[in-house]
């Protein structure tokens, strides 16, 4: 069993900062891709950042240039920091990962998802 735990959502103005972590845990084996996916109220589940285990990053238009995803591959950690935050970056963000076990080879596992809300 893998568990994906997210924290770091909240409530922040416009053009501030929040920083999303998600933490694996369970019988790991390695991870190869971790990323962030959101979802806005009525709209469907959209790729945010991703980045492999050598740290090759992508990002979604809308975030590039303020949003970084980062990885300590030691910790099974991947972070999203966020800045100049917009009212249309409100959703719930999900962390997600491609995790090997000694059973299966990349199996996709969902955290169960953290609000960032950005009003002021």
């Amino acid at each position: 069993q893998v568990q994906l735990v997210e924290s770091g959502g909240g409530l922040v103005q416009p053009g501030g900062s929040l920083r999303l972590s998600c933490a694996a845990s369970g019988n790991i084996f390695s991870i190869n891709v971790m990323g962030w996916y959101r979802q806005a109220p009525g709209k469907e589940r959209e790729l945010v950042a991703g980045i492999t285990s050598g740290g090759t990053t992508n990002y979604a238009d809308s975030v590039k240039g303020r949003f970084t995803i980062s990885r300590e591959n030691a910790k099974n950690t991947v972070y999203l920091q966020m800045n100049s935050l917009k009212p249309e970056d409100t959703a719930v963000y999900y962390c997600n990962a491609l995790v090997t076990t000694v059973i299966v080879r990349d199996l996709g596992v969902w955290g169960q998802g953290t609000l960032v809300t950005v009003s002021s």
